[in-house]
């Protein structure tokens, strides 16, 4: 069902409260920290000979705990650059192949196109980066309950951390801009862009958020069962004890505190009829965001967003900011 129990007037103003921990700040900073201790170790290969018009590099980077995370880098094989966008894949995407990706470039802009840690293998695209780390705790089939009784053991953290380093790896790449990376995704890849912007601070200079995943958690697991909330709903109806111990790691990784902490100009984009990612946690983050930011409204569609209208939304977006 559709979230009908706010009306869009209610939305548009909706500040849900932040449960921000109090060692949050100290928690990323250590996480941050700890990784920063393994060489960043950027590698990088061509690839895609077939596109003649797209340079195209296969990198691989250290990520959490110097582990080794694979990505895609393509931009204009001619002409100027307009700008690098690293761009953070839906909830199971793999990073798939160089021919998903041209979108961007065909625009003028160069993008990094990060893999997920262990996903890419139910979704249309494959992945080719495992997760080492694993979990000590039980968790529901799937990620979103992966180490969750333990914050420094839940695999956002690892994802997230990744996603800063993604951001550090487009800044070593030829080419790049500083005054002119930005950070890309929908659904799971909103929230890693909308944590990469909070955490990697003055590094991104744009963002660029759809239907976020991870937004008002608490709020979200009352009001829709759809995976991937769903395997959280799973967790806490059978783990009853450590129902709030797992809801406080949720705390740690929340876009609505994410959302706090970034200041760089950033578009949002909400479906009202979105079912997967209640509207509520993008209009909550959204309205929390603490930097510049503009908000797209599909009234008509689900967890599919504006598609292909809202990439060409973005491309202009952000060739206007930079123009």
């Amino acid at each position: 069902m559709p979230e009908f129990d706010l009306p869009l007037e209610q939305l548009t103003t909706y500040l849900p409260d932040r449960r921000e921990p109090q060692d949050w700040q100290a928690f990323w900073d250590d996480t941050l920290a700890e990784t920063r201790k393994h060489d960043l170790s950027v590698e990088t290969h061509s690839a895609a000979a077939y596109l003649p018009g797209v340079a195209t590099q296969d990198v691989s980077f250290a990520g959490f705990g110097g582990h080794r995370v694979n990505a895609w880098h393509l931009r204009p094989a001619a002409g100027d650059v307009q700008g690098t966008v690293v761009q953070f894949l839906g909830y199971g995407d793999g990073r798939g192949t160089p021919l998903d990706w041209l979108a961007w470039p065909a625009a003028g802009f160069a993008t990094l196109v990060m893999d997920t840690r262990g996903q890419g293998a139910r979704a249309r695209r494959a992945g080719s980066t495992g997760d080492p780390a694993g979990s000590a705790s039980p968790y529901v089939e799937g990620f979103l309950t992966q180490g969750i009784l333990d914050p420094r053991d839940y695999f956002y953290r690892r994802v997230f951390t990744d996603a800063v380093r993604a951001v550090e790896t487009a800044l070593a790449l030829d080419g790049t801009d500083p005054e002119r990376l930005a950070v890309a995704g929908a659904s799971q890849g909103g929230a890693i862009a909308l944590a990469a912007t909070a955490l990697a601070g003055d590094l991104v200079r744009a963002a660029i958020i759809g239907v976020p995943f991870l937004a008002n958690v608490r709020r979200a697991v009352r009001i829709t069962e759809e995976r991937p909330y769903y395997e959280l709903i799973a967790f806490l109806g059978t783990h009853r004890a450590d129902a709030e111990t797992a809801l406080r790691t949720m705390d740690y990784v929340d876009g609505i505190t994410m959302a706090a902490h970034a200041t760089a100009p950033a578009k949002f984009s909400v479906a009202l009829m979105d079912t997967i990612c209640p509207p509520s946690g993008g209009f909550g983050v959204h309205n929390h965001y603490a930097g510049p930011k503009q908000l797209d409204v599909y009234p008509y569609n689900n967890h599919e967003g504006g598609e292909a209208d809202e990439q060409v939304a973005s491309i202009r977006w952000l060739q206007d900011l930079w123009r």
